[in-house]
């Protein structure tokens, strides 16, 4: 079978697989006497094993199968849930994402598992603690012969008894597969299909439903009426792979008396009967579902690569650069015809940015979802009781976002577990509850996303803060002493930082937060620190919606034209030259009662000035969270959407410029980056 055109589909769908079995095993370990959770991971579980062993991943599908094995006992009563045995389908499961990686990045799928799958087999074998509270595992039947026995009812007693009275034979063939068989139902098709070459299989025990749904363990027996020989067909059917034992036997019907007779004919009548019911209220009780599941279909989806969608990206992105040249050259020739038609394109072509938008923005869940299984494993390591409380997943962010932003995440719910919550002894000693919580909330606000992640631990310590920040010199004294509390927290930001008092592995090894103050500005987001002492710290995250087109305000500085974009922009102002005040070496303004420091940006990127005098400033008041300032520019263009193009990798380095866009008329324009210009 050509696989390569399923890769992609069992790729994601084995990755959906893994992270259902992960939240499962979540809740499973709340509610460990709910079997319907048990059968959900279990169902999973078994999909996943089916597509790795069609697919050729042997690895996968069979460490796949020892989990199932285990997940089998525990919804057979076998087994009882215990935090141990989580614990290593947990592991397994992590084996099970590594190989899914390593597929998807050309590998092979190939790991060594042999010690996960020894800890499974201990587990299935009862060694797990409490062996005696597991009830006798189904391997103790004996290997040699199925465990099943065959029963006929009237009808087919008579089919035997006439067929051997035309010299046929009827024989019982016990199946034992291999106890590591993965594709069960494909093997026992493939053992009816060789008996019947040989003869007419009458019956199966257990029904071919029930094998063809894998209902059943190792073994089964099917009933043959043949005129081969018995040795042949035991042959034929040892031949089929997977197959451990095959033992063959005449059945050998003993006569019923007319007792007997009377009660099977009455116990087949009811059956029928009770089937008949069965059928008739099954079919009453689905008719209604049936209705929905037809409405349902309507709502179709497809699966696309996400490289389709960049291409269709770029594409758009290229027709929105012709679309304000358009309209640039629409408006110099002022024809009421070409106005009104590229009106109508600037129209439709802005409902179709707002539809290719919508198609790459992505659940915040497909990031948050992993959040909640490295808390619990992390609150194992460190003793501690947490409680993970996720608000607004479904809140959607463009997927060049969403690709950048787990690794943050992951740094600063670390951070907050390890830093933040206290042990339960010291949390019940300040008279807290023993478990604490971490929360992740996620919304919309204007073209942004936030992102808060919320603790209810120690806060931050101001002091400790401000002593470490000035003897590692990232303050003087005073600064220090003209600082908020907010801007001494966020001094935890700063490059090296760290008050941990020992360097542990859980939470950055003392390289502190700058890594995610980075990874955040590089997104053109911003990251803020709220926090009382004692009583626990909020980060929060903001971030824009996407990063490809973006609204500016189109400025000038000389001859040239630098975009600033509108997320940053507080205001536009005109002020006069007398009324700019003078503080130390920095000219600042009386901005609403604030003090906004100017940044003149014709000195920041050296524009070769031309001797003109003029008695004001033209001034865009930017924002970075609390922070102001007044970007002096020689005139206002006018708002516009543009497309967000990289300088490359020659020009990563340029200060204060986080792009370049294409105008209308075939200029470049750089896009400025305001958070780098205030400090």
């Amino acid at each position: 079978m050509e696989v390569n055109q399923y890769l992609e589909v069992f790729i994601d769908e084995s990755k959906d697989h893994l992270q259902a079995v992960n939240e499962n095993l979540l809740l499973l370990e709340k509610n460990p006497e709910d079997l319907t959770i048990v059968n959900e991971i279990f169902r999973s579980a078994h999909t996943l094993k089916g597509m790795s062993a069609t697919m050729g991943y042997e690895d996968l599908a069979n460490l796949t199968h020892k989990m199932e094995n285990v997940l089998d006992a525990i919804r057979n009563h076998k087994l009882q849930v215990t935090a141990d045995i989580l614990d290593v389908v947990f592991a397994s499961i992590d084996d099970l994402e590594a190989m899914v990686h390593d597929i998807a990045a050309g590998g092979n799928g190939k790991r060594d598992v042999s010690v996960i799958v020894d800890r499974l087999l201990k587990i299935e074998n009862g060694e797990t603690g409490n062996s005696a509270d597991v009830p006798e595992q189904a391997d103790s039947v004996p290997s040699v012969g199925p465990s099943y026995h065959a029963e006929y009812d009237e009808f087919e007693r008579t089919v035997i008894q006439q067929s051997k009275e035309q010299g046929f034979t009827c024989y019982e063939i016990g199946v034992e597969l291999r106890s590591d068989c993965v594709l069960k139902a494909a093997r026992v098709f493939m053992v009816f299909e060789v008996l019947e070459k040989s003869g007419e299989v009458i019956k199966s025990t257990p029904s071919t439903e029930q094998l063809e749904e894998e209902q059943f363990d190792d073994r089964f027996v099917v009933t043959l009426i043949t005129q081969e020989l018995a040795e042949d067909i035991v042959s034929k059917v040892k031949k089929v792979s997977e197959v451990e034992h095959a033992i063959i036997s005449e059945v050998s019907l003993k006569p019923l008396n007319k007792e007997e007779e009377l009660v099977e004919k009455r116990e087949t009548a009811a059956a029928l009967a009770e089937e008949e019911v069965t059928l008739y209220e099954k079919a009453e009780a689905t008719e209604e579902p049936k209705q929905s599941k037809q409405q349902a279909v309507s709502n179709k989806t497809i699966r696309v690569n996400i490289e389709r969608l960049d291409i269709l990206m770029n594409l758009f992105e290229e027709l929105v650069i012709d679309r304000g040249r358009l309209e640039q050259i629409s408006g110099e020739l002022n024809n009421p015809e070409l106005n009104e038609t590229v009106e109508r394109m600037s129209r439709i072509s802005g409902d179709l940015q707002t539809i290719i938008l919508n198609m790459r923005m992505v659940p915040v869940e497909t990031v948050f979802n992993r959040f909640p299984r490295m808390v619990r494993q992390l609150a194992r390591d460190l003793n501690k009781k947490i409680n993970l409380d996720i608000v607004g997943a479904e809140t959607e962010i463009d997927r060049t976002v969403i690709d950048e932003i787990g690794d943050p995440l992951v740094h600063l719910i670390r951070n907050a577990i390890d830093h933040g919550i206290e042990m339960p002894a010291e949390r019940k000693a300040k008279g807290k509850p023993e478990e604490g919580t971490v929360k992740l909330k996620a919304y919309h606000s204007g073209n942004h996303v936030f992102i808060e992640i919320e603790d209810d631990g120690v806060g931050i310590n101001k002091e400790k803060v401000l002593n470490k920040a000035l003897s590692k010199g990232i303050v003087t004294e005073d600064q220090a002493a003209a600082m908020s509390d907010n801007q001494i927290y966020e001094l935890i930001l700063a490059s090296g930082f760290s008050t941990a008092d020992t360097i542990s592995d859980i939470s950055g090894r003392g390289v502190g937060l700058d890594v995610v103050k980075t990874t955040i500005e590089s997104l053109g987001g911003s990251i803020s620190i709220e926090a009382a002492e004692g009583s626990g710290s909020v980060f929060l995250i903001q971030l824009p919606l996407t990063l490809s087109i973006i609204s500016v305000m189109l400025v000038e500085v000389e001859k040239e034209k630098y975009a600033v974009p509108l997320s940053s922009i507080i205001e536009t102002a005109i002020v006069k030259k007398q009324d700019v005040l003078n503080a130390h070496t920095q000219q600042v303004i009386d901005f609403r009662g604030k003090i906004v420091p100017l940044v003149f940006l014709e000195q920041v990127f050296e524009v070769p000035k031309e001797n003109k005098e003029e008695d004001f400033y033209s001034i865009v008041i930017v924002r970075k969270g609390d922070k102001m300032a007044g970007l002096v520019v020689d005139s206002f263009i006018g708002q516009q959407e543009v497309v967000l193009k990289s300088l490359g990798n020659y020009l990563s380095n340029v200060f204060a410029i986080s792009g370049a866009t294409i105008l209308g008329d075939g200029q470049v324009a750089l896009i400025v980056d305001c958070n780098a210009l205030i400090k």
